[in-house]
């Protein structure tokens, strides 16, 4: 039997990371078995593991191995867990890996013929429950939108001739990306820092079923994909590179790479899941980064730069461009709470079990989607990882706004730093939150929630993109995530 690397035998050790040019820290014993566990399992389910820069030699291993039973990674998983009281002395890292664990167990049991009703999967993935919204919410949300866009047509197709209005030619893309990352990662440096060497490049892509994806390469790089395919908006351009790239997704990867990874040679961290807690995590807090690379008081100024770059007839008259911003910035919180209609949707789908033609009417009637685009949400919800994943963005960004808030607004930036280089679990925040004399579960953060069952109307209750993202199929501003996760689609 190889004797398993010991703590201090692997100090000052190195091994070749994928790629074949650089160097990672040698593994500890929990972190190797952890990374082999989810390499394996991605065998079995492709996209799980959506980023990987570790060690080449554990991912050669596997691709070299037979195919191993689900029933015998789900053992795995539970032999794993039972090895961290005695193997992991930091509490929040071995908090963390826990939590992970009963994820990936979860998905190789259901694998195994040990599939959980669907709650109890979407529990068991993100150590989170989701909570059924109030239909209410959407009706007063839809309201308040009546009043900014009044009309006689239906409220879908004004929000989509609104839209229309600020669609950014395809040859004018690269310009305006350009300026908001420069812009975006300025604003980074000196809220968050940035680790020595990151960089990331945009590409314009076309058929995919995303709007906007981050592919994270290890080394500190990422590659920000934008899909031409589907109208790329003024707003949700802003929204996008805010949540890809600076201080969202890229800025997350480069730090914990660079603390978790290179300097306290934690090797887990050199996997990336999807439908695992850390996605919770990580949703939430790319949802919430466009509110430090663009806070409330420069957004109008930053739509109007846009407008101008853009080339968009609007820019030539200052005074209605920034009418129109303002109009935009009212919005984004309205057209936010109507995005919220797909947690519902996917609860009444997987969970209540309604057809796919009812979820599709239920999604039309409150979330004011037109026909086209309620179709690719309902596809979304359909999918086999964004079934699950659906949820990360709506509730990763209410608990993590619950937690900024219990500080003052000049202590936040610090607080949003600790995402960017901690382990912290769902269930961390929340015992960060009791400690500060609040108890929150699911339906305190979340709005307010509907009865548990079904309500009077048809399918009254009520997501996202794919590769599971990170950008959502619409890519619209309302959405709380920017883009891109499973597309099964970062």
């Amino acid at each position: 039997m190889t004797a398993r690397p010991t703590d201090a035998a692997t100090d000052a050790a190195s091994t070749l990371a994928v790629g074949g040019e650089r160097q990672v820290p040698i593994p500890d014993a929990i972190a190797r078995d952890y990374i082999l566990l989810g390499l394996r399992l991605d065998q079995h389910i492709p996209g799980l593991v959506d980023a990987y820069f570790g060690p080449a030699d554990l991912k050669a291993q596997v691709d070299m191995e037979q195919l191993r039973p689900p029933a015998r990674l789900a053992d795995e998983a539970d032999a794993l867990l039972a090895r961290l009281p005695s193997d992991v002395a930091d509490a929040q890292r071995r908090d963390w890996v826990a939590a992970q664990l009963v994820a990936l167990r979860t998905h190789a049991s259901g694998l195994a013929g040990g599939e959980l009703p669907y709650l109890d999967q979407v529990t068991q993935s993100f150590a989170w429950t989701p909570a059924r919204r109030d239909d209410a919410i959407f009706d007063a949300a839809a309201a308040e939108l009546d009043d900014l866009l009044p009309g006689r047509e239906p409220l879908a197709d004004r929000l989509a001739a609104w839209d229309a209005r600020f669609e950014i030619a395809v040859d004018r893309l690269p310009d305006v990306v350009d300026w908001l990352v420069d812009r975006f990662r300025s604003t980074a440096a000196n809220l968050f820092g940035l680790p020595t060497g990151e960089d990331l490049r945009v590409r314009l892509v076309t058929d995919q079923p995303w709007s906007g994806y981050n592919w994270y390469d290890g080394g500190l790089r990422s590659r920000v994909d934008i899909n031409t395919d589907l109208p790329v908006r003024a707003a949700d351009l802003v929204d996008t590179i805010a949540h890809e790239a600076y201080p969202g997704h890229h800025l997350e990867h480069a730090w914990k790479e660079a603390d978790l990874v290179a300097r306290q040679r934690r090797l887990e961290a050199s996997i990336v899941f999807l439908n695992t807690p850390e996605c919770l995590i990580s949703e939430g807090l790319a949802v919430l980064g466009v509110e430090f690379a663009a806070p409330p008081a420069e957004m109008v100024d930053i739509l109007v730069e846009v407008f101008e770059r853009a080339g968009l007839p609007i820019a030539a008259d200052l005074e209605e461009a920034r009418e129109a911003a303002e109009r935009t910035v009212a919005m984004v919180g309205l057209r936010r709470r109507l995005a919220e209609s797909r947690v519902n949707a996917a609860l009444i789908r997987h969970a209540d079990g309604a057809s796919h033609d009812e979820t599709l009417a239920y999604i039309q009637r409150v979330g004011r989607y037109p026909p086209r685009l309620a179709q690719k949400i309902v596809e979304f919800i359909e999918q086999p990882l964004s079934r699950t994943y659906i949820f990360v963005y709506h509730e990763g960004e209410a608990l993590l706004r619950r937690w900024l808030e219990v500080v003052p607004a000049e202590e936040r930036p610090a607080r949003f730093g600790r995402l960017l280089h901690e382990q912290l679990t769902p269930s961390a925040v929340v015992a960060e939150l009791a400690a500060a004399d609040s108890t929150p579960t699911a339906a305190d953060v979340a709005p307010p929630a509907a009865p548990a069952g079904p309500s009077a109307g048809p399918w009254s209750r009520s997501g996202d993109d794919q590769r599971v993202d990170r950008t959502p199929p619409d890519g619209d501003s309302s959405s709380t995530a920017p883009s891109d996760r499973p597309a099964a689609g970062a």
